[in-house]
């Protein structure tokens, strides 16, 4: 391992693991904090270099707005904070330093800290059911979204030009694993999607097509109660969606899904977002961990560990006002845990006192098509046009940077006046398999003299 000097010893650096709602957060508020303390520098790695505001995610996957108005570039949001863009590798507590991976060749890099804040995340977890891995498609990333998008219209292609009807029959058959928040607003919008497309492809109709959600629980939307999970399922019921409850599925081939109750259904599309399971990553550290993630005090710090801190989804986080429970890893919760950790860490480095984190749920939304939504806003329940409404005028303004507030409202406006694109540009599923061959054509190319571990 070679140490590379570098200018900027004798600074105290905070390294924030993660580019997702709590990582971002909390480099913002640090970089407003600390933006007079020149002995302190502030370093961010993310997988990728933007920030995906991950509630409109669905709306990719629908064709309801640009790729690109929903990611911010995070040199663009972080004026003063160093961004690496890598995978992480190792977090190496003891020894106070994360081995991290960078560009085509794999390049690993050291970087040292003085405090570390994990905002690491989740992934999408498939309980090592047969053929998901594969098979399935996830509702995480921006890939996600437009493999599922080219995949539907790769599928209507082929439907209208099959004459096998079991084949044609599978083909547009969709399934959406997971009835909460994730699961109801991508059926919803994958349902208005594919019927609106329908008119461009003059061999098919509606009696077709099968879209299906299937639900481990008695009602959909358990978080917004009963009361709007029935009416959540009433709306979709009769826009053409077929919901299974108290079901499951099973396992997965090429042209079938299975659920536990031995029912199978022909069906090539199944869409997983029924659990996650935080970063891998976490499992390795040696601290208390509670539901497979780290448990934090009400300061967001990592007991044994002073000078790491942890956010998000990867943080069990406890909920000070009932005792025993934690708060739910939502992106609301994820946003107020990164701005209280930069609070914290720069109350550290300033000798002030630290502030416990505790947050109520101000509301949940969720958008289920055709200008129809649900929501629960201070313990009051909200339905159709208004809660709509409610949803993308809350979520338009939460949506960091004025020129993408612009361009998702533009988006929404030409949406009402014209009809959905139905070209597949970005097809993620074909160009996996490319796409794997130059990562490892450049990794061949690199150059054997460059050192094996570059320290920051």
């Amino acid at each position: 391992m070679i140490d590379c000097p570098t200018n900027n010893r004798g600074k105290k650096r905070i390294v924030i693991l993660g580019g997702g709602f709590g990582g971002v957060y909390a480099a913002m508020h640090l970089e407003k904090l600390l933006a007079r303390e020149p002995a302190v520098e502030i370093c961010l790695v993310s997988r990728e270099n933007f920030f995906l505001f991950t509630p409109m995610l669905h709306e990719i996957a629908a064709s309801d707005l640009e790729i690109t108005n929903i990611i911010n570039p995070l040199r663009k949001l972080l004026h003063k904070v160093e961004v690496l863009v890598g995978d992480v590798n190792e977090i190496d507590l003891p020894n106070k330093r994360v081995i991290i991976s960078r560009g085509y060749r794999n390049h690993p890099q050291q970087v040292d800290y003085d405090h570390l804040v994990l905002a690491l995340g989740s992934i999408t977890n498939f309980y090592n059911l047969p053929g998901f891995s594969e098979l399935a498609l996830a509702m995480k990333s921006l890939p996600d979204a437009i493999r599922l998008r080219a995949r539907v219209l790769r599928h209507l292609e082929e439907a209208n030009s099959e004459c096998n009807l079991s084949v044609r029959q599978s083909l547009l058959a969709f399934v959406v694993a997971g009835g909460g928040f994730a699961g109801v607003e991508t059926v919803a919008a994958l349902n208005d999607f594919v019927r609106e497309a329908l008119p461009f492809y003059p061999n098919l109709c509606e009696e077709m097509l099968r879209v299906m959600l299937v639900h481990s629980g008695p009602v959909i939307l358990p978080e917004l109660g009963e009361s709007l999970g029935r009416y959540t399922q009433k709306v979709l019921v009769r826009r053409g969606v077929e919901i299974r409850l108290n079901a499951r599925v099973k396992r997965m081939t090429e042209n079938s899904v299975f659920l536990v109750d031995g029912v199978q259904i022909p069906c090539r599309t199944l869409v997983w977002t029924a659990g996650t399971v935080p970063s891998p990553l976490i499992s390795s550290l040696s601290c208390v961990k509670q539901q497979g993630r780290i448990v934090v005090n009400q300061f967001l710090r990592v007991p044994d560990w002073p000078d790491v801190w942890a956010v998000g989804d990867c943080a069990f986080v406890p909920d000070i006002r009932n005792p025993g429970k934690s708060h739910p890893p939502t992106a609301q919760h994820a946003i107020r845990e990164g701005k209280v950790v930069a609070q914290n860490i720069a109350a550290v480095l300033l000798g002030c006192r630290l502030k416990p984190f505790s947050f109520r749920t101000i509301g949940l939304l969720a958008s289920i098509g055709r200008r129809t939504g649900v929501a629960r806003i201070f313990g009051f329940n909200f339905s159709g046009f208004f809660a709509w409404w409610m949803w993308r005028t809350i979520y338009l303004s939460k949506l960091p940077g004025l020129d993408k507030k612009i361009r998702v409202a533009f988006d929404w406006t030409l949406d009402l006046l014209f009809p959905k694109d139905v070209c597949a540009v970005y097809d993620l599923d074909h160009s996996r398999d490319s796409e794997k061959d130059n990562i490892q054509l450049a990794a061949v190319e690199a150059s054997e003299a460059c050192p094996l571990v570059e320290r920051v």
